[in-house]
């Protein structure tokens, strides 16, 4: 059903979200030019922050572009391999967002509480593990979600209240009885996203406590301040995260629903390469020196 039916309203929508989508791509693609053509950046942090950036791309890829063509066309439809193919990769992208951030968390943690063994515990096999570990439990999570839905197999002329297929209004649309595949879809929601915020409170858990026994106060914001962006992201990505479920479980509002889900989908993908270039020196130098560049 896209955002609006106003025509006045879709040429405004076509402007703002093409800029946002360009913003948040041309953003992401600075930070992996960054980090990759700067050697002092060849750490596993931004290793990480890298792969980040590169999982926000293909986030905002599942669902912007679409929605774009869909407001120039005016024609909002989407076939149901279509469907099911745009469902799949918006799930393996925001879990590998879920995964990367508590990957980080735990640099931040062996780099915070265990400083002498940092190079040796965070090594390069690691990291590359760490990463294939995440796209791999992404990979399960998108696909466990898509068979459950697969079994919905009458769809047709469906309407869906929002501007992509969300998997929760797609259980919604069956044409029986779906408590088992909702309790079974929430499940495995809770899993993906209870574990990935376990790992990332018992991380800052681990991290707040190491920073308590720095005797100055200089000392602490020093120690902690390496952890701001990261901080920041996480609180952006679950805040908004958590807001479009509370939401949807509170309140049955079809344009509430999209509106939470502009700002999860859309908003928070843009936002983070502003927030670690803007808070972290070594990026902005680096994007300093990458655009000072002679071409």
């Amino acid at each position: 059903m896209g955002l609006s039916g106003d025509l006045e309203l879709q040429s405004l929508f076509f402007g703002l979200f093409l800029s946002m989508y360009l913003v948040t791509v041309l953003g992401n693609l600075l930070i992996i030019l960054a980090v990759s053509s700067d050697s002092h950046l060849h750490t596993p942090m931004y290793f990480f922050l890298s792969n980040l950036s590169l999982a926000d791309i293909g986030y905002t890829s599942t669902t912007i572009p679409k929605m774009i063509v869909d407001i120039q066309t005016h024609r909002i439809v989407i076939s149901y391999v279509g469907c099911l193919t745009q469902m799949s990769f918006f799930i393996l992208f925001g879990c590998m967002d879920c995964m990367l951030l508590t990957v980080m968390a735990y640099d931040r943690f062996v780099a915070i509480c265990h400083p002498l063994h940092y190079s040796v515990i965070m090594n390069p096999r690691l990291c590359g593990f760490l990463v294939l570990a995440s796209f791999l439990i992404s990979i399960l999570d998108s696909q466990l979600h898509n068979l459950i839905v697969l079994q919905l197999t009458c769809f047709k002329g469906v309407e869906i209240s929002n501007f992509f297929c969300d998997p929760s209004q797609l259980l919604s649309l069956a044409c029986y009885d779906t408590s088992t595949n909702n309790v079974v879809m929430y499940f495995v929601g809770a899993i993906s996203g209870f574990l990935p915020i376990s790992g990332i409170f018992f991380s800052y858990y681990k991290i707040v406590f190491s920073i308590l026994k720095v005797p100055s106060s200089g000392g602490k914001y020093k120690t902690f301040s390496t952890c701001g962006s990261h901080l920041s992201v996480v609180c952006l990505f679950y805040g908004t995260g958590l807001g479009v479920y509370l939401s949807s479980a509170v309140s049955h509002s079809p344009k509430k629903g999209v509106i939470a889900s502009v700002v999860y989908a859309v908003v928070t993908p843009m936002l983070n390469p502003f927030i670690y270039s803007l808070r972290n020196r070594d990026i902005k130098s680096a994007l300093q020196r990458l655009l000072s560049r002679p071409v």
